[in-house]
């Protein structure tokens, strides 16, 4: 493997208080996250609502994808889904 490569996903449907070491924290629980980026509006600075991921490895993308997406967290049933390039 690549030492610069990394696999890279969206997390929606996030409630809007959340925070990035909220996220960061789930993620870890199935793979080794490098680095998450929350979307926030530009006119308002409020959270949209999604996020960005990042693993180290494959695994650990395509287990949070098996295993977070349509769960639950703090209230919402989150989508989880590879991001396109």
């Amino acid at each position: 493997m690549f030492p610069y490569l990394t696999f890279n996903f969206l997390v929606g449907n996030l409630p809007y208080s959340t925070q990035s070491d909220d996220i960061g924290q789930l993620m870890s629980s199935v793979g080794q996250v490098t680095n998450v980026r929350l979307v926030y509006d530009r006119q308002t600075n409020r959270p949209k609502g999604f996020a960005f991921c990042e693993f180290a490895d494959q695994n650990g993308a395509q287990n949070a994808v098996n295993q977070l997406n349509g769960t639950d967290f703090n209230g919402r049933v989150l989508r989880v889904n590879w991001a396109n390039k």
